[in-house]
């Protein structure tokens, strides 16, 4: 019959039965791919400038708003319209170097990405609104401000998503 203390003898609460050591599996680290980063990059900025151009098509062609030309410039407006296009274009570019160097720097650059681009776009959006222009070439123009900030936000986020791979 065994004993109170076990059928080895008096129990030693201390002693423990070693386990096997678990191996230590480092945490899955996520690549750059920075190519294709950059290139995703450069076609959010060839579709900011073409979302620049459709947008001032609508608020001037179709709405008949007058924004960053005078009316008498049609649809098509003057130099601003190439000129804003370009903007879109670098803003893109600009976007896709700040979301680099975050992802390279930053935890959860994600977060940090969308937060920074979302006040960015805020700010554009909000900056007729300080002009004197009348309140429908404030409002046609804040609108095209935030389809620009709209498509370089969403494909740039998915672009970053694309970029990153798992080691």
């Amino acid at each position: 019959m065994d004993s109170p203390n076990g059928p080895y003898g008096p129990s030693n609460s201390s002693y423990r039965v070693p386990q096997p050591a678990r191996e230590q599996v480092p945490p899955t680290q996520a690549r750059l791919d920075a190519g294709r980063l950059w290139a995703g990059g450069v076609m959010t900025a060839v579709v900011a400038a073409l979302t620049a151009i459709v947008a001032l098509l609508l608020v001037r062609g179709v709405l008949g708003i007058a924004v960053f030309a005078p009316e008498g410039d049609g649809a098509m407006g003057n130099a601003t319209t190439g000129a804003l296009a370009g903007s879109a274009a670098l803003a893109a570019l600009a976007a896709t170097g700040l979301l680099h160097l975050l992802m390279a720097a930053t935890p959860r650059p994600d977060r940090f990405f969308n937060w920074i681009l979302t006040l960015a776009t805020a700010v554009m959006v909000l900056l007729p609104f300080t002009t004197t222009a009348s309140l429908s070439a404030k409002c046609g123009t804040a609108a095209v401000y935030l389809l620009i900030g709209v498509a370089i936000g969403t494909l740039l986020s998915s672009v970053a998503r694309s970029a990153t791979r798992r080691a």
